[in-house]
């Protein structure tokens, strides 16, 4: 801050009366002085001055702007690319990650806050957010943030995603339009066990929408689902598949819609996970299978399903299964008369959909005959 005074001293008492103005030029703050300013007796404080002149304690000439909502957006994408600046560890690289951290909590907090929100500055928030395609940048880039600041990017990403105004959604509306891009940069975060439990959490927020979902079930990387769950980690598995079965019960009538266009490359890598060596993703996988053959909205699907021979052939297999859970898996076990039918596996598959169906196919009929003294021991196990 620069002060300008003019003293003019006059007469051989050496009052002084001062003339000028004190300019602020960040703050714009320019006051004129034009009043003697005279010391009371016993302090030469400027803050006690004499009516007629002007005090400066308590003023904060040094207090700094607010930082607007655009501030932070484009603070934040600066930032971002300096995180790979000089060798790890370095000061420039701390720096930038203290500076992203920074952003992300001011972000948070007014998106959060202890209060109130204030909607002028959530709108100014959401519109720089769109403008800058900061969605897009956050989630390509979560693995290169601290631990803090990836829980940060995943509760602003959903904030803002839950937004509404009156009837319609902006930022399902934004990704849908132009970033599309944002849905597969979540999937593709299954590849990295690090950000995976994070990226997972984006994906499923942003499958509770019916026209994000439907763009991820109608594109090439729904296929890769199988690899995710196949070939991480138990913990990211569980997550990848809990994110397949949202993408596939959710919305009922443009699932339903999609599997009797695309039943046959469906099936043909959903069987892969029915097959699958791993235990758990065999049992989540049948438990999924008959939610979807059992849902009335897939009646279409399902008297296409039992029309195979192969698929009879693959339950009446898994009925030999060793496991108990798999043969009839029950979860929750319920007492009464009211056990949802849903809720078993290839018990319930193989009775509902292929015995009890009074309109079966001939050649499902005729395997089913064949085999009716082995199936008949194998079923009266479970009573």
């Amino acid at each position: 801050m620069r002060l300008i005074w003019r003293a003019l001293v006059r007469g051989r008492s050496r009052k002084r009366h001062y003339v000028g103005c004190v300019v602020e030029p960040r703050l714009g703050i320019c006051v004129k002085l034009t009043s003697p300013l005279t010391p009371s007796k016993g302090t030469s404080s400027l803050s006690q001055q004499q009516p007629g002149g002007i005090c400066l304690a308590g003023m904060n000439f040094f207090k700094t702007k607010p930082r607007t909502p655009p501030d932070l957006v484009r603070g934040l994408r600066d930032a971002i690319p300096k995180l790979d600046a000089g060798p790890p560890g370095s000061e420039s690289r701390r720096k930038a990650s203290e500076e992203v951290a920074r952003n992300l909590q001011a972000i948070k907090a007014i998106l959060y806050g202890d209060g109130e929100p204030v909607p002028e500055l959530i709108a100014q928030l959401a519109q720089e957010t769109y403008s800058t395609d900061l969605l897009l940048s956050l989630v390509q880039n979560i693995a290169r943030f601290d631990f803090e600041s990836r829980k940060d990017v995943v509760q602003i990403f959903n904030n803002l995603l839950r937004r509404q105004i009156g009837a319609r959604l902006p930022t399902v509306e934004y990704i849908c339009a132009r970033h599309e891009e944002v849905i597969f940069a979540a999937l593709a975060g299954y590849a990295n066990e690090e950000i995976a439990l994070n990226t997972g959490m984006i994906l499923r927020e942003m499958l509770r929408h019916e026209q994000l979902a439907k763009i991820l079930l109608h594109s090439e990387q729904f296929y890769t689902f199988p690899h995710h769950i196949e070939a991480t980690s138990f913990g990211v598995s569980c997550d990848a598949f809990a994110n397949l079965k949202e993408t596939l019960t959710r919305h009922k009538s443009m699932v339903a819609e999609y599997l009797d266009k695309n039943y046959d490359r469906f099936f043909a890598s959903f069987t892969t996970l029915i097959l699958s060596n791993n235990y758990v993703t065999k049992r989540q996988s049948l438990k999924l299978l008959g939610e979807i053959l059992l849902d009335r909205a897939n009646f279409n699907v399902m008297t296409r399903y039992i029309a195979q021979e192969a698929n009879l052939k693959m339950m009446m297999n898994m009925l030999r299964s060793k496991s108990k859970n798999i043969q009839f898996e029950a979860v929750p076990r319920l007492q009464g008369p009211f056990v949802p039918l849903a809720s078993s596996s290839v018990f319930n598959i193989f009775v509902q959909v292929f015995v009890a169906n009074p309109k079966k196919p001939p050649q499902i009929e005729v395997i089913l005959r064949r085999n009716k003294e082995k199936l008949t021991y194998v079923l009266e196990g479970f009573s």
